[in-house]
């Protein structure tokens, strides 16, 4: 059998001490986590986390810094993760535009009271954790490369 974990991005947006995340519904339970999703085929990082943040909260996402590479095996299913986390603004938001169909809603909430609700992993806090103690690795780190650039 071949071990392949989910990758899987995130993006990290914080206004005046609050920080951007989705309640949405995984299995039946809600839970909080930060605007992700999986990266698509033929999709680079940087577009999965526009896309992904754009699909779950009607929010256009500006990326500005890699916050991290997380692995993470979930206990519960066996299952392994590889998040991206991106550290970015968001401007024009459309409340006009309908969520993914797992998204309850977004809220802007304080890391105090995020701490307070269920997350989605662990994954949730320490991007956070991480942001808050500065840690940022420009964006030239990441790379695309399809097939005509292998030509």
């Amino acid at each position: 059998m071949i071990w392949r974990p989910d990758l899987t991005v995130a993006a990290v947006v914080e206004r005046e001490g609050r920080f951007l995340l989705v309640e949405e519904r995984i299995r039946g339970a809600a839970v909080f986590n930060q605007p992700a999703g999986h990266v698509e085929d033929g999709e680079s990082i940087l577009d999965a986390v526009v896309r992904e943040t754009r699909e779950e909260t009607a929010w256009r996402f500006t990326p500005r810094c890699l916050l991290g590479v997380y692995l993470w095996r979930n206990a519960d299913n066996g299952r392994s993760t590889l998040r991206v986390a991106i550290g970015g603004e968001v401007v024009e938001h459309d409340p006009r535009q309908a969520l993914d169909h797992d998204i309850i809603t977004t809220h802007w909430l304080t890391l105090e009271e995020l701490r307070q609700r269920p997350l989605r992993s662990p994954l949730v806090l320490q991007c956070i954790d991480d942001y808050l103690a500065g840690k940022r690795s420009d964006l030239s780190a990441l790379h695309y490369l399809d097939a005509s650039a292998a030509a």
